[in-house]
């Protein structure tokens, strides 16, 4: 989740639509990847509804020159940023001209290679938000409505359609109450966080699901905008997502104070990409349509092992977590990891490493690796490494 913070920003009245407008987009196996034009430029966007801006754009793509600079705060941490004017944007059929809008300039070199394809930055909440704006997971494609397209009037079953109240909190947000052990939540829904929830440890001890005395195992790292910040996973039970009933689930729980007092965390793509989710920012409201049947996927274990590709495309081992099968096999910082399963990793895309990494609980896993030119074979069993237990 990514906010702008202390800006005024000039808007164009949007455009009047009379009928639907469609765009196409592509699915990856943790985002919305959507192509657009970019003042008359062609270019592609990771789609983020937790960043309240229009976009962020590589510093490497030219598309002005940068101007002033911005604020921005992510999960815990605030850092700034230079900006380049937004002239025009077009999303499949649908353009905005004369914008005169802000477009956030940041080094994003990695973001390809965390989608598996092209991506030149993040395209956000303020994109799509001047509409009726539905985002058909099923038919991987936008569907920009005329305002005269009132969701508040459908009627949910609750078991397969829900319709939710935003809440007046945050800024530019979509937060919407969750409720776990009877208490609420305030969760962002936020179509670029790759996980399920991301949470903070001290909003599981304010509703009880966490003891504060505990100390969590697993404990690992993840990249935020403002660097890396250490997090564990943990089992949650019985909990309410936006209304929809989740018996179990994962959630990613970061242990350091949230930087939004107004917000305690995220709802993320591992979640809604079970949903077609229609947003009318206007009227304050999201419906949403469970078309896959599920709420939650099975979590895959691992070895416990973070790795990432250095200049030379070799995939080395950059963290590993305490107590996993990796760190008591001790594998170590700095290792090349060369196979996984008997599968050579000189042509394989850094994503489809994870994949073959992960496996069911208790699964034979078998690396490769090579240290100080000596090349060393582990086989270990996958771990499913989170917190608490699971309850059926």
């Amino acid at each position: 989740m990514v906010t702008l913070l202390a800006l005024a920003v000039v808007f164009q009245a949007p455009a009047q639509l009379v009928q639907p407008v469609e765009a196409a987009f592509a699915l990856t196996d943790n985002a919305i990847i959507v192509d657009a034009v970019v003042n008359g430029k062609n270019a592609s966007f990771m789609f983020d509804t937790g960043f309240t801006g229009y976009l962020t754009i590589s510093d490497q793509f030219n598309i002005g020159e940068p101007y002033g600079t911005m604020l921005l705060t992510d999960f815990v941490g605030q850092f700034e940023a230079k900006t380049v004017m937004l002239e025009s944007l077009q999303i499949g059929g649908l353009k905005q001209d004369g914008l005169q809008a802000h477009v956030v300039q940041l080094p994003q070199g990695r973001l390809s290679q965390s989608y598996g394809r092209h991506v030149d930055g993040i395209m956000g909440l303020a994109a799509v938000s001047d509409f009726v704006t539905e985002i058909n997971i099923e038919k991987s494609k936008f569907i920009f409505h005329p305002k005269s397209v009132d969701i508040t009037k459908r009627v949910p079953d609750n078991k397969r359609t829900f319709l939710v109240k935003m809440e007046p909190t945050g800024i530019n947000h979509i937060q919407l109450v969750c409720e776990l052990n009877g208490m609420p939540l305030m969760l962002t829904l936020d179509t670029g966080n790759s996980f399920y929830v991301v949470t903070h440890k001290e909003v599981l001890v304010r509703v009880k699901a966490w003891d504060p005395n505990e100390k969590p195992k697993y404990m690992t790292q993840a990249g935020v905008a403002s660097g890396p910040v250490d997090f564990f996973q943990v089992w949650i039970n019985n909990a309410d997502i936006y209304g929809v009933p989740v018996k179990n689930s994962v959630w990613d729980v970061i242990d350091l104070p949230s930087s939004d007092v107004e917000s305690d965390g995220t709802v993320g793509f591992m979640f809604l990409k079970n949903f077609n989710i229609t947003i009318d920012y206007e009227r304050r409201y999201v419906w949403l349509e469970n078309w896959t049947g599920k709420v939650t996927d099975t979590p895959e274990a691992e070895p416990g092992i973070r790795i990432y590709p250095d200049d030379k495309n070799q995939y080395v081992v950059r963290f590993i977590y305490a107590d996993s099968p990796a760190d008591e096999q001790g594998i170590k910082e700095g290792d090349i990891l060369r196979a996984v399963d008997e599968k050579s990793l000189s042509m394989v895309r850094p994503g489809d490493v994870m994949k073959l990494l992960r496996g069911p609980e208790g699964s034979d896993c078998v690396l490769v690796l090579s240290r100080n030119h000596v090349m060393k074979r582990v086989e270990l069993k996958r771990r499913l490494m989170v917190n608490g237990r699971r309850i059926d």
